[in-house]
Order: C-alpha cells, then structure tokens, then sequence
C-alpha cells in the first residue's frame, strides 16, 4: 500500500478531528461569542475583555473554526461571522444555538465515548455511560431537561413551518400532538388554518412551558400532560407524532401506536413526521441521526418498508408519505 500522509485532508482524517470540531463548537457556544461578533468584527482580545475569556486560546479556536466556514479573518486580526456561523447567535430567527449546545453537551459526548462498547454488545451507548435510559436521566434532572428541551426547540423550529404547509388538513379538523413538546408545530399548524383545534399532549413539566398562548390561537387549544405510553387524549380527527417513533425501539414504538389507536378509533388518521431512509447506504441526512439514536436512546430510524410493517403492527394502514423541504416527510396512516 502506498504511504499515506496523516495530515492530508480526506473523509478519515476529518472524521480523527470530529470530536476536536465538536469541542471548539461548543466553547465558543457556552461563551456565546458569536452574539458579540454579531455586533460587528472584534479581534480576540477585544472578544475576550467582553466574554472574560482567555484572549490567545480564544484567537486560536477560533483560527481553528473559520478554517471550517463559521468565521472570518481580516488583515488587522479582527474576527467576523460568515454567514454559516449566523445561526450560533442566540435569539436570533431560527438560531441553532441551543442546538448546538446540547448536541455537544457532556450527556452526549459521554455517550459517544461508549459507542465502542455498543458496537460489542447492541446496548445503548447513554445507558451504558450513564447507569439509566436517556429519558429516565432527563426525568431525574432539570437541568439536562432544560438543555434538552431548548435544543429540540431549536433544532425543530425551522422546519415546522414546513412540515405544517406540507398537509392540507380539513376545516374544522380536531388535531392531537402526541409528545409534541411546547407545542411549536402545532402552533404552526393552527395558525395556517384557522379552523383547526388541537390538543397540545406530553409530560405535564413540558407542556407547562408551551407556546399557544397567542392572540390568533385563542379557544383552539389545550393542553394534557400524561405518559403515552398508557393512554392519549380521545376525540382527535388526526393525530401527530413528530420525531417521535425514531427514538424508540419497535416494541417500545408499538406501545405509543397502540395508546393512539385506541383513542382514534377505526378511521382515524396519524400523521407521522420522521425521517424516512433510503434502501440501501446511499447518503441521507438520517443516516446521521440514526446513529445518534443508536448512541443515545434506543430507537432508529426507519425506511419506508420499516414504517409500514410497523404501522400495519399497530392496526394502521400507511396510505401515502408526502415529503417536506426539509429531512422529514410526513407520513399518514389511517386506523383500520
């Protein structure tokens, strides 16, 4: 075999670097530095007199980041934001900040340290790191919660308008958003079609935080708290399951399509919004969220074939996916 030199870009020497990527990310994340480069160009020591952080290790990191695309540099030293690091400004339109903070929280990065060991044994990389299942340890701590919660906010935001405009719901239609968060794409939804009410429906901690509370929403929701793994809210025309089923196994998504299936009665529809994978190896981005859920929970995600053997399980009939212009497709099932 030919030599090869380590140093030379390629996929393998980028994937030997990821965690030093994901490191750089998330200590200029924490700092919160690009909300001062939002501003307007800084150098590293003006950046480190606001954020109280140390200037030379601040100038290298972020050396570092603009060699991948986040920032700039210009001939006085100063430190801009190009246009892919715009997204790390928090409260900004469709900000990933928080995103990005729990995608490299230490919950996580622990977790991925483990993948060695559930690549011997099938067991999940968090359980194994952590002592518990994932969802266990959010109920046991409020502040990985609180981490959690805003980063699915923020991951989730930009596309829920997508997915809302990607399905003509009839008028009058009653919806039911089974583990739907604050309720961001139900919001989406009602407010698009004035007609529409809905059931914002999870644990009671996190619907206690929605965001319904709207003038142009006003009489068309309420909120449930309880575990659907037991039972949901009867009474709904449709019900959504929005990046749901893909964390958790087919026994475990079996139990959540059951409690649903009871409460639609024969005729109801589910609109199940998850991504849907190709056959085969081609490139998708669920691919990479597949492994997350390999390293984190126990769940996956699933080709169209997998969704329909699953679906038909729990007494639905897969009737149509329709795609959005984002990863996920939306799904729609009928009980039968």
């Amino acid at each position: 075999m030919a030599s090869i030199d380590p140093f030379a870009p390629s996929p393998l020497h980028d994937l030997m670097y990821g965690h030093v990527h994901a490191a750089a990310l998330r200590a200029v994340a924490v700092h919160r530095i690009a909300d001062h480069l939002a501003e307007g160009p800084r150098t590293a020591e003006e950046l480190a007199a606001r954020t109280g952080t140390h200037g030379p290790a601040l100038r290298r990191i972020l050396r570092f980041l603009a060699t991948r695309g986040l920032f700039g540099e210009d001939g006085r030293g100063a430190f801009r934001l190009e246009e892919a690091g715009q997204s790390l400004v928090g409260g900004a339109p469709g900000s990933q900040l928080a995103s990005a903070l729990l995608l490299t929280d230490p919950m996580y990065a622990r977790s991925a340290d483990r993948l060695a060991d559930t690549l011997r044994t099938g067991e999940s990389a968090f359980d194994l790191a952590h002592g518990m299942p994932f969802f266990e340890h959010l109920l046991k701590s409020p502040e990985d919660r609180a981490t959690f919660d805003a980063g699915m906010a923020a991951h989730s935001g930009p596309v829920e308008e997508l997915v809302a405009r990607s399905y003509a719901f009839p008028a009058g239609a009653r919806l039911v958003d089974v583990a739907g968060g604050r309720g961001g794409l139900l919001a989406a939804v009602l407010t698009r079609e004035p007609t529409l009410s809905g059931t914002l429906f999870d644990q009671p901690a996190t619907v206690a935080e929605h965001v319904l509370d709207r003038p142009e929403l006003a009489g068309r929701w309420r909120t449930a708290g309880g575990d659907f793994f037991t039972a949901v809210p009867a009474g709904g025309d449709f019900y959504l399951l929005k990046h749901i089923l893909h964390d958790w196994s087919d026994e475990d998504a079996l139990r959540i399509l059951g409690s649903i299936r009871r409460a639609a009665g024969t005729g109801g529809r589910l609109l199940v919004v998850d991504a849907v994978l190709p056959e085969g190896s081609a490139p998708h981005p669920g691919v990479e969220l597949d492994l997350v859920m390999l390293m984190v929970v126990t769940g996956r995600e699933r080709t169209a074939a997998e969704f329909e053997s699953l679906l038909a399980r729990a007494g639905f009939r897969l009737a149509r996916i329709l795609p959005t212009p984002s990863v996920p497709s939306v799904l729609e099932a009928v009980a039968v």
